[in-house]
């Protein structure tokens, strides 16, 4: 089989070691995702995927976030049948294909042109109302073109850190103007996990940068209107650790008791 070359570097190429974490939880017996377009997608690239660092444990953590927000995703897809998502920054995320949304769904994929061709490469295309937008996620042209007839999901799992504060300020409040209601689904790094970074192997060998910290969750409450948090949940005391090995549910165990650690990063959910 043909193999893809890669070619991406910094922020773009630590969308691999992500891909590459679904790929090696999908192969646990005791997997949490069950991600297998993940593991078809990383054996038709030609990368050395040894320069993401990645371990069991790390693929588990990984894997137990992008679940959080599938999770939360589906409810909101219950609750509203007909719906927008807006999966932000989606690289090589299989999210689609996870939750197979029912055809009354308007899904957009939204990310660089480059990104989006590599997608086109490696991914089979989802059915139903499937949409991939060639944009950076902070351009505002490609939000305007998008029908503001329904409530809206914004998904986006590891961007804010890669984000000027003021970016991602902008970028939130662009999407609780335009549409009627919906949620915000997202991870974030805390000021600490910001000065940490380059213990992160992803980060650090793929000479990317993370700037924006968020400390207090509510903070964002106050930039829209009726912009509520719902859920805050902290990486080191996610549900289903107990998928991880012995010694990396210990270190969680250890970080969860530890000032400044505790809040190292977190997964949030808003409604607006």
């Amino acid at each position: 089989m043909d193999r893809e070359k890669i070619t991406l570097s910094g922020t773009q190429e630590t969308m691999l070691a992500t891909l590459y974490g679904r790929a090696v939880d999908s192969r646990s017996p005791h997997s949490v995702l069950g991600d297998h377009t993940a593991q078809e997608a990383v054996e038709r690239v030609a990368y050395d995927f040894a320069k993401t660092g990645m371990t069991e444990t790390t693929a588990v953590g990984i894997a137990l976030r992008a679940k959080q927000l599938d999770d939360w995703t589906a409810a909101f897809l219950a609750e509203h049948q007909k719906a927008t998502v807006l999966h932000l920054a989606c690289g090589l995320d299989t999210r689609v294909h996870r939750l197979d949304p029912s055809p009354s769904v308007r899904w957009l994929d939204v990310d660089y042109p480059d990104v989006i061709e590599l997608r086109e490469q490696l991914l089979p295309r989802p059915s139903g109302a499937y949409e991939m937008i060639a944009s950076s996620v902070t351009e505002e042209a490609w939000l305007r073109e998008v029908p503001d007839d329904r409530p809206t999901v914004a998904v986006f799992e590891g961007l804010t850190m890669y984000l000027r504060k003021e970016e991602g300020k902008r970028l939130i409040q662009r999407i609780t103007d335009r549409f009627p209601g919906g949620q915000l689904l997202f991870d974030v790094y805390g000021s600490l996990g910001i000065r940490l970074q380059k213990l992160v192997p992803a980060v650090r060998n793929a000479g990317a940068t993370l700037h924006w910290g968020l400390d207090d969750p509510r903070e964002i409450e106050s930039w829209h209107d009726g912009l509520t948090l719902m859920d805050s949940v902290r990486s080191v005391d996610m549900p289903g650790m107990e998928a991880m090995p012995t010694a990396g549910r210990m270190s969680m165990k250890v970080m969860a008791r530890l000032p400044g650690f505790k809040d190292v990063g977190r997964i949030l959910r808003y409604r607006f």
